[in-house]
């Protein structure tokens, strides 16, 4: 008897210290339950009103163009008297989130939520649970980064929520998000941070948090909160016809462009004056780089900062101030984060060497992103010759070329056609491109081309191509068969 509650005794205890090891083991999902508490009545619900014109009333042509005296008068008086030839400007409301960031009420939404708005009230959760509606002045909004500062005046002693670091985040971290969901105020999803820098060509600075976290219509412009109850995100984006996948602006881009608003109510940004593009495996093969890095020189716009510090097409930016760049995307914020008038530093690889150069910012302006001339389609001459097993056929850039197409002198050489299926189409080359250079050489004859091809291009597998096309120059890579 007593062996056998001895067994039993062990058995037991063995049971409970595998009970305890698979406990042990097993994960613990996190308790969003004090989180939600402290930072809920710092989340606010942001409704605004605009007045958008109604379509105009389809039967209004039919009345202006009727004479006088038709025996339809009496039937357009009566559909007049009900509907009106004009139909009445209409109210347009919509729903949107937002958070403070200061005791003194200026809270941070999107630029979307407000944009063209008459009246913006912010709706704030008191302690007790009632809500408190107050009218919001903007401060300032920035379109690019779909961005914008709002000030209410509800006194001194308004809940915040600090921003935290953004770039310290790690894939797989649980995150909470909290907003007003299709008008559900203050409802709060979790997930954990899917990706970081994600790009959905949403604008110039597209570098987005993705998180699983459920995020719907009226979410965009709350925050997305790590563990620690700090704002890593402004949720502003999803995907339609996906589920589990939102897109919020890292804090550390809003926390710069919220101080600029706060400051000058606008944000100024730094511009040098290129355009620019990736550098792919048959670019950097091309221009002997070991790997693809940093951001291409496709033009240099004359007169700008880029200009005159001497960049030139071709070059390939590798740092600003010390610091790596690693695509065309990563160069613009870098340099949009920095202040016009101050001097940088640039790295650059040109002829196979690096070579540093000293470059004082201009200022970034709309005008700057407007394309300045189109171009016109190329008539086939019959002197146009095929392109040394590239698949296209070009012809020297005659004097009416370069009128119809409002260029500065006749150069280069002009695409007639390209063949489907070959390295030219396969590089995106199209009728109609201009080629300036191969591998930064000056091409004016379809010899010119072959010359480089056949003493260069070859030699390293692939010939980069300047290209014009509607007025921008920009490079394409081709890798040789």
């Amino acid at each position: 008897m007593a062996r056998s509650l001895s067994r039993t005794l062990a058995t037991a205890l063995a049971l409970c210290l595998v009970l305890a090891a698979a406990a042990q083991a097993a994960p613990m999902l996190p308790d969003f339950r004090e989180l939600a508490k402290q930072s809920g009545n710092a989340v606010v619900n942001i409704s605004t009103e605009k007045t958008v014109q109604a379509a105009e009333n389809p039967f209004n042509e039919l009345f202006r163009n009727m004479p006088p005296g038709t025996p339809f008068d009496k039937f357009f008086d009566q559909f007049e008297k009900f509907h009106g030839r004009q139909q009445r400007p209409q109210k347009q409301r919509s729903l949107g989130s937002g958070f403070i960031i200061s005791t003194d009420g200026y809270i941070v939404t999107n630029n979307h939520v407000v944009a063209e708005a008459d009246v913006i009230r912010v709706n704030l959760q008191g302690a007790s649970g009632k809500s408190n509606s107050y009218v919001a002045n903007v401060i300032g909004t920035d379109e690019e980064t779909d961005l914008a500062l709002l000030k209410i005046n509800a006194g001194n002693s308004l809940p915040v929520l600090p921003f935290g670091d953004s770039d310290n985040l790690e894939v797989g971290e649980w995150l909470l998000a909290i907003g007003n969901p299709f008008g559900l105020d203050h409802s709060v999803t979790a997930g954990i941070l899917s990706a970081k820098g994600r790009d959905i060509r949403s604008g110039p600075f597209d570098n987005f948090l993705q998180t699983d976290a459920s995020i719907n219509p009226g979410n965009s412009g709350g925050p997305l909160l790590n563990m620690g109850g700090q704002v890593i995100g402004i949720n502003t984006a999803i995907i339609a016809s996906g589920q589990g996948i939102g897109f919020a602006i890292p804090s550390n881009m809003a926390e710069r462009v919220i101080a600029q608003l706060r400051a000058e109510g606008k944000v100024r940004r730094g511009w040098i004056g290129v355009t620019i593009q990736d550098v792919d495996e048959a670019t950097a093969r091309a221009l002997g780089l070991g790997e693809p890095r940093g951001a291409l020189v496709g033009s240099v716009m004359p007169g700008e900062p880029a200009d005159k510090a001497g960049l030139k097409p071709g070059d390939i930016v590798l740092k600003v101030e010390g610091d790596d760049v690693s695509d065309s995307s990563q160069l613009l914020r870098r340099i949009a984060a920095l202040k016009p008038g101050d001097t940088t530093k640039l790295t650059l690889w040109r002829n196979g060497q690096t070579k540093t150069v000293n470059l004082t910012l201009g200022e970034r302006t709309a005008e700057h992103l407007t394309a300045q001339r189109g171009d016109a389609a190329p008539e086939k001459s019959g002197k146009e010759q095929a392109s040394a097993g590239l698949g296209m056929s070009v012809r020297p850039v005659s004097a009416e070329d370069a009128r119809n197409l409002k260029l500065e002198e006749a150069r280069g050489l002009l695409v007639v056609s390209v063949e489907g299926g070959k390295p030219a189409a396969e590089a995106d080359i199209r009728a109609g491109d201009i080629i300036l250079l191969a591998n930064l050489k000056p091409v004016n004859t379809a010899a010119d081309l072959t010359k480089v091809i056949e003493q260069d291009g070859k030699k390293r597998g692939a010939v980069m191509l300047q290209l014009m096309r509607r007025g921008q120059t920009f490079f394409r890579t081709v890798p040789l068969e």
